[in-house]
């Protein structure tokens, strides 16, 4: 076992036993939505951050997954076996992100990025207008199953680390370097035999699970969606780039960073201020471009390895300076 690897399962049981210590419900639901937000930030970053295929339209399988459990509620299911609309949001989102990847990754330049967008509108307009099914712009509503919020932060948890050791192994395995090998030039990805089309459609089917997943874990857990709130482009899909950027694209630990500041941020102008959370999450992401290029993480981690090597090397240092 690595030492990151055994880092990642002693914090994980660290966190597993929060609920223990802590049981004021507002701490626990804050929680509940940094997981949450971890979640959904590592299933864009496998996707934007390793394969460098962008996404402004994730809010789409987000959707799915919720619509699914909701659907399924719906349709006479106690809450207690709606819990099987995780695994059903997350297929039902994957089938969804095949279709629309193998037409899209046929091609090249911005068209995946475009029609995404465009299927997440699309998907918004059916769940509005299909009443008979969706109940439209009303909503579905039902009781939850669990009382308990140490319950659902203990699923989600659960969901985030299993999502985090997924796609953990799968950059470790060759999958990973063919994702990178994409990402960073996909003529010479081809040139050396790489099918591109098939490895950008297993990044987005892999990406697209775990965002129809975290959807279907959202209607669980609030009870209520309705088609604005889940196929939302700036309060879904921009803010899981958000998330990535401000924690590091194409780092493990950055989802993570960047959804524990989100959320906290976000809550501190709901809270304090009321207004005004947009412009300043502008002017955090100018600030992020400028002195942190490759977010907190990536660009911490990029200094702390030119300190290592110029401590480790002073004469190399001095000779470039």
């Amino acid at each position: 076992m690595t030492k990151s690897l055994a880092a990642a399962l002693l914090s994980v049981t660290a966190l597993a036993l929060l609920p223990l210590f802590v049981s004021n419900t507002y701490v626990l639901h804050m929680l509940v939505m940094v997981l949450l937000w971890v979640l959904l930030g590592q299933s864009w970053n496998l996707l934007g951050g390793y394969t460098g295929q962008v996404s402004y339209g994730h809010a789409a399988f987000f959707g799915v997954g919720a619509y699914t459990t909701a659907i399924m509620v719906k349709s006479g299911l106690s809450p207690a076996m709606a819990w099987w609309g995780l695994l059903l949001g997350g297929i039902l989102a994957a089938l969804v992100g095949s279709v629309l990847g193998w037409i899209c990754f046929r091609l090249r330049g911005p068209y995946f990025s475009l029609s995404i967008l465009a299927l997440s509108e699309v998907l918004r307009l059916i769940a509005v207008n299909w009443k008979d099914l969706t109940n439209g712009a009303e909503g579905i509503l039902y009781i939850p199953a669990f009382n308990s919020k140490a319950a659902y932060y203990w699923i989600i948890l659960a969901l985030a680390a299993v999502s985090f050791l997924t796609i953990r192994a799968v950059m470790r395995s060759k999958f990973g370097f063919y994702f990178l090998a994409i990402r960073e030039d996909q003529d010479c990805a081809e040139s050396l035999g790489i099918n591109t089309t098939k490895y950008k459609l297993y990044s987005l089917l892999i990406s697209a699970f775990f965002t129809g997943v975290a959807g279907s874990f959202y209607m669980n857990y609030m009870g209520f969606i309705d088609p604005g709130i889940v196929f939302s482009l700036p309060d879904i899909s921009i803010m899981m780039i958000l998330c990535t950027m401000l924690g590091g694209a194409a780092t493990m630990e950055g989802p993570a960073v960047g959804a524990v500041l989100y959320i906290l941020m976000s809550e501190a102008f709901r809270v304090f201020l009321k207004s005004g959370h947009l412009l300043f999450f502008g002017i955090l992401i100018i600030v992020i471009i400028i002195f942190f290029p490759q977010g907190i993480v990536g660009t911490l981690r990029e200094r702390w390895a030119g300190r290592r090597l110029r401590a480790a090397s002073p004469g190399i240092s001095k000779e470039v300076a």
